[in-house]
């Protein structure tokens, strides 16, 4: 009998039915009396003189470490002071012994709970959620509304407008449900449709239900949708939820063997609940109806527990979960609900919740007496010969674990450290009024000990990162997550700090059509846009940074502060999407370490005009440089009182969110200045890059100016966006000197060969090629290379830190025919690709060191230095090359080439349509 009772008190449980604890604010304001009832208001006085309240109070004496003479007030006064001093403790002693949590998290909205996830830092395994349909109704309908697609007020009396929101809605709530049925995180469904219009569910065929539940939409929800916060309450509405989320689960079952169960609250509720239709029996035929369908009839259906035990007997898909009764049952009644539980139904059909909410006690108060009244009882049926010790220990741990385990397909395991993972001394002290006491040390398990869930299935957070973030910068309050398109549009999601919060402790990602990678800059579509199918946003927070704060011009006030993060774009498993720019260029750079122990450095200017509106009408464009004086390299005195102080908040603001400026100074063009960036890997450098020019955007527009990376904004010399690329020597012992060497000009060498293809995605405009001339430090149109030569389009820079013989760090290599309207990801995938299959080729570098301009050269020089092809004179001809290059294809992802090639036709198709003035003026605004 002992080795039961210890059983009893230490086998680790499943809570199959709890909802979300308080946050901190919350915690301390909520009424606390409410532990042990589901009455509310003016009833709430009396249940201080209540059983379940007073039994309770004895117990919390003991989690407190109260005196036995502590009354109520002074119990109240401690757990205040514990909730002030350390709630972490109280929250984790409360918890102990809880394996898992599943959680339905739509009884609260708002900012009053805990996240689900946040939940897993008290438990052995990570919680997963139950969704709640009523919940998932409510938000979709809010949607409709705040879009304008829910006919409220006079609309109701248009029929048509009302049939096709429902419709709508009916579409929109069955694509949730489905959604849920194969995210992993949610394992089951709730209703909560016995607080509204009863068990009773109406059935009949398809076409009889979708009426009725028209009917009621129309004339009985609509009329009150906004005053009743869109909460769903009438019977054809919720009857038609219930029906369509058995269907969708059993279809599930049917295509994937897979099924999720489907939780009705039954019987013990609060003051609205309708305590006849309450009776789980009103379910019966819904029950039978759907055989396939796994239903879970909650809170012992407390009066009804004997009605709930026959319909888990007789029925395979039925079950019987015990919980709330605990605390809000005197002790005697509790064990007359698991006898009476026990009457009829098999102990596999049983499962174990506390229906815990809003404080951690009412998971501490269930779990000590739950286990009392079983230890209670099960020793009376052994000690009776109805059981014998094994059966009750084995009912034991199927009631508290197994059943659910299964049923909710968690696969999770029972191990020794989880058995002592129960505060015993003060379980036993606690439940000592129910003849339980335990003279054995306490076996609290440490903060160390804690197994925290594992989310590298999911997305590769490091929730570090964002902690060490938000201590350096406490006051963020947002969070935009952005990433390039194919047209080097920056998007973005913004988040408020607690959801994305949410979203990194959860190992979720953010979600988007695939339609939105098929889209020119306005959102037009294009030959690739499909909008079927969704695409994973993952944020990278190792790009986080904060925002820079810009003074608004008119009040002078600073925007609350932000963070910014660059993302991936990820497929549902957590890999890179094979046309996410990003990702791509994350592998390239990785077959570079992997394969031949290369590291890559690169390094950018962002060369930048700034100009104003000629006129504040024009809102397509107008515009001229601020200053047209000046020089490379000058700062005259006009420099001085205009443009320096402007070019020096820029750096300050830089420094400002953690990207260092090696220099910046004056440019040749009119308004034209440069900042030069540090080296980085490249993807780190890309995201800098990003983030940089939007921060000199951001800083622009706030006092009144356009900071744009248009190659030729206004006639005269053009902007571009030059890129200085190193191979490094990540190895020593596997690569010399001397392979360094020869990987550098085969690297150069295959560039060279392939430059005309990636000149498609380095100067995407047609306007970049007027930019790139002949005799204009543009970079010349000869294909070519040339040590300290700004006239060809790879210039080597020379050794850098150091001599190329050192063995560790080779030459630098300046990529000049590049601009800032490009993708930065895609181009540099394009040149890396380029060099990459070079070095696997050993492409020898045929074209000599050209060390003067090309055009003095004569034809017959020139082809004595291998020099013998040109740069493509147009984007038409850059992407003629691209699409008859097939190696470079190859080095880039399948499909990449496709993708962009038909992105950027339907773009110039588009721009073709404009006149040259209306084009550069859309373009400014752009880039």
């Amino acid at each position: 009998m002992d080795d039961l009772k210890e059983l009893i008190r230490t086998h680790p449980i499943i809570d199959n039915h709890a909802h979300n604890i308080l946050r901190p604010h919350a915690l301390r304001s909520a009424d606390f009396r409410s532990i042990t009832t589901e009455a509310a208001g003016s009833a709430l006085h009396d249940t201080l003189t209540s059983l379940a309240h007073l039994r309770a109070v004895r117990q919390l004496r003991t989690l407190y470490d109260l005196p036995e003479a502590a009354d109520w007030p002074a119990v109240l006064g401690k757990r205040t002071e514990l909730l002030e001093r350390d709630s972490e403790a109280l929250t984790r002693k409360c918890f102990s012994g809880t394996q898992t949590l599943l959680i339905d998290d739509g009884l609260d909205n708002g900012d009053n709970v805990e996240h689900y996830i946040w939940h897993n830092s008290y438990t052995r395994s990570p919680c997963k959620r139950i969704v709640r349909i009523e919940t998932v109704a409510a938000s979709i309908l809010s949607a409709m509304h705040q879009q304008g697609r829910l006919p409220v007020g006079v609309a109701i009396a248009d029929e048509e407008a009302c049939s096709l929101a429902w419709a709508t809605f009916i579409s929109e709530f069955e694509a949730a449900v489905a959604a849920a049925l194969e995210d992993s995180e949610v394992v089951g469904f709730k209703s909560v449709i016995c607080y509204r219009t009863g068990l009773a569910v109406v059935l009949g065929r398809d076409i009889e239900v979708s009426a009725e539940g028209l009917h009621s939409f129309r004339k009985h929800f609509l009329p009150e949708a906004v005053a009743r916060q869109f909460r769903v309450e009438t019977k054809g509405m919720k009857d038609t939820l219930v029906i369509s989320t058995c269907k969708l689960i059993a279809a599930a079952n049917t295509q994937r063997g897979r099924t999720k169960p489907l939780q009705f609250h039954t019987g013990l509720g609060d003051y609205d609940i309708d305590l006849i239709t309450a009776n789980p029996a009103c379910l019966q035929n819904l029950i039978k109806a759907f055989p396939t369908v796994p239903f879970v009839l909650l809170n012992s259906a407390y009066p009804y527990t004997r009605e709930a035990g026959y319909l888990a007997t007789v029925y395979s898909n039925a079950y019987l979960d015990i919980g709330e009764v605990f605390p809000m049952v005197s002790r005697h009644g509790q064990e007359a609900i698991l006898r009476q539980a026990l009457e009829l139904t098999p102990w596999s059909k049983i499962l174990w919740s506390t229906d815990g909410h809003h404080f951690p006690e009412t998971y501490w108060l269930a779990n000590v007496q739950g286990r009392a009244a079983m230890e209670n009882v099960l020793c009376e049926f052994v000690e009776r010969k109805e059981l014998t010790i094994p059966q009750a220990c084995q009912a034991v741990k199927d009631i508290l674990f197994e059943n659910s385990n299964r049923l909710y397909a968690l696969d999770l395991k029972v191990d020794a450290e989880s058995k002592m993972d129960v505060d015993r001394s003060t379980q036993a002290r606690a439940g000592s009024d129910d003849k339980s006491a335990i003279d054995t040390p306490s076996a609290v398990r440490t903060k160390a000990n804690m197994q925290t869930p594992d989310t590298s299935k999911a997305a590769p957070y490091d929730s570090r990162i964002l902690a060490c973030f938000l201590c350096q910068y406490p006051e963020t309050e947002f969070v935009v997550v952005q990433w390039l398109d194919y047209t080097a549009q920056l998007r973005s999601r913004w988040l408020l700090l607690a959801p994305f919060q949410q979203l990194i402790a959860s190992g979720s990602r953010m979600n988007m059509t695939k339609g939105n990678l098929g889209t020119l800059q306005n959102d037009h579509w294009t030959p690739v846009c499909n909008p079927v199918g969704r695409v994973l946003i993952e944020p990278d927070l190792s790009s986080m940074r904060p925002m820079q704060q810009t003074v608004d011009l008119g009040t002078g006030a600073k925007p609350p502060l932000a963070a910014t993060v660059v993302a991936s774009l990820v497929d549902g498993e957590g890999k890179g999407l094979v046309i996410c720019p990003r990702s791509q260029l994350a592998s390239l750079v990785a077959a570079f370490t992997q394969g031949h122990s290369l590291c890559i450095l690169v390094g950018f200017e962002i060369e930048v005009i700034f100009c104003r509106r000629t006129s504040s009408q024009e809102i397509t464009g107008g515009y001229e440089p601020t200053n047209t004086c000046h020089a490379w390299g000058t700062l005259s005195d006009f420099q001085y009182t205009d443009a320096f102080p402007l070019m020096c908040m820029i750096a300050s603001a830089l420094q400002g969110i953690g990207i260092e400026i090696q220099h910046f100074h004056s440019e040749a063009g009119a308004g034209q200045y440069e900042f030069v960036l540090p080296p980085l890997s490249p993807v780190q450098a890309v995201d800098t890059l990003v983030q940089a020019k939007q921060c000199i955007q951001h800083i622009a527009a706030a006092k009144g100016l356009k900071a744009t990376c248009h190659p030729m904004p206004f006639p005269g010399i053009g902007t571009a966006a030059h890129a200085h690329i190193s191979l490094n020597n990540c190895s020593p012992t596997k690569i010399t000197a001397e392979q360094l060497q020869e990987y550098e000009r085969s690297f150069a060498a295959s560039i060279l060969e392939h430059l005309p293809a990636p000149c498609a995605f380095t100067m995407p405009q047609e306007i970049s090629y007027s930019r790139v001339a002949d005799d204009s430090w543009t970079g010349g149109t000869w294909v070519a290379w040339g040590t300290e030569n700004r006239e060809v389009p790879l210039r080597r820079v020379g050794e850098v830190n150091g001599t190329v013989e050192d063995g560790l760090q080779g030459s630098r290599w300046e990529v000049r025919c590049l601009d800032g309207m490009a993708n930065m990801y895609l181009a540099l995938s394009a040149v890396l690709g380029a060099g990459l299959t070079g070095i696997r080729q050993k492409t020898p570098l045929s074209i000599l060191d050209c060390t003067v301009n090309p055009t003095e050269l004569s034809a017959e020089q020139k082809r004595g230095l291998g020099i013998t092809q040109r740069l493509p004179r147009s984007l038409h001809g850059a992407l003629s090359n691209l699409k008859e290059d097939v190696e470079l294809a190859g080095a880039l992802a399948p499909g990449q080439v496709h993708h962009y090639l038909s992105i950027k036709n339907a773009e110039q198709e588009m721009l073709n349509k404009m006149s040259e003035e209306e084009k550069r003026a859309w373009l400014l605004e752009r880039y």
